[in-house]
């Protein structure tokens, strides 16, 4: 008696443990965003990159009367819509592969600060920018996946518009001009306020001009992670949504290609 007792608590508990994942997932009706640049030949990676290649294999039926293609790609870890591990920057840190995947996905923040960008190209998003955001939101920003949005998405992919330049190779790196995060709120967010990861739609979380990378030092010293490249944020709000953001799990890897979606009504 005692033992089938248990065994019934066990079911409901399995039952109930169920639908909670179930509810805790994206339903329909909820609007889901792509907060992610295809991959091709316009794909715009650091100058000194060689960028993206396909490789076309067979496509067509085969003697047996089934359709089959394949492909074939090379890139480098660090382009497109990605993940920065903190490896890229922290000896020691967390490689791709190494990072809890609870802390890719979460609740979502989106810090508008395209007004100020579009001013100032080499504009740094400071901390006071994202405690107004807390003040306007009237929420805090901790524990979040915090998104940076300078409108930069929408000049993707010309890359005089992105990046500043059309030049490619080391030279080009001189005149790369977009916006970035300020290492000084790099280092708030990570530590007052302990966030999940942080995504920017520009090529990289420090400006164009930067040569030190500081906020990039500063994040990946704490093991935050950074999403580079994101796409367009203008579908977001600025809370309210949830987050997914998924690399591709390169053992050892300094970074790689990142799927990353919202979802909103949560």
């Amino acid at each position: 008696m005692f033992r089938n007792s248990i065994c019934r608590t066990l079911a409901v508990v399995a039952i109930v443990s169920t639908c909670l994942v179930i509810e805790a997932g994206p339903t329909f009706g909820q609007q889901i965003v792509d907060l992610t640049h295809a991959f091709d030949k316009d794909t715009i990676y650091w100058p000194t990159e060689s960028g993206f290649e396909l490789e076309k294999g067979p496509a067509g039926f085969t003697e047996r009367g089934y359709f089959y293609a394949a492909n074939r790609f090379a890139t480098p870890e660090h382009g497109g819509t990605h993940i920065d591990a903190p490896y890229h920057f922290a000896e020691g840190g967390q490689t791709v592969d190494q990072i809890p995947v609870e802390r890719l996905v979460g609740p979502g923040a989106c810090v508008d600060v395209s007004q100020q960008c579009a001013v100032d190209p080499d504009y740094l998003v400071t901390i006071d920018d994202l405690k107004q955001w807390e003040k306007a939101n009237n929420a805090s920003l901790a524990e979040k996946m915090v998104l940076l949005r300078t409108g930069y998405a929408e000049h993707w992919p010309i890359r005089e518009a992105y990046l500043g330049t059309s030049e490619t190779g080391r030279s080009a790196v001189d005149h790369l001009h977009f916006p970035g995060l300020h290492p000084s709120a790099a280092e708030w967010l990570a530590t007052a306020r302990r966030i999940k990861a942080v995504g920017i739609d520009t090529a990289s979380i420090d400006n164009g001009p930067s040569r030190q990378f500081q906020s990039h030092v500063n994040l990946f010293k704490h093991n935050v992670p950074a999403i580079e490249n994101v796409a367009s944020m203008a579908e977001l709000p600025a809370t309210g949504f949830r987050v997914i953001a998924l690399p591709m799990k390169i053992a050892g890897g300094t970074g790689g290609p990142c799927r990353m979606i919202a979802v909103l009504g949560e």
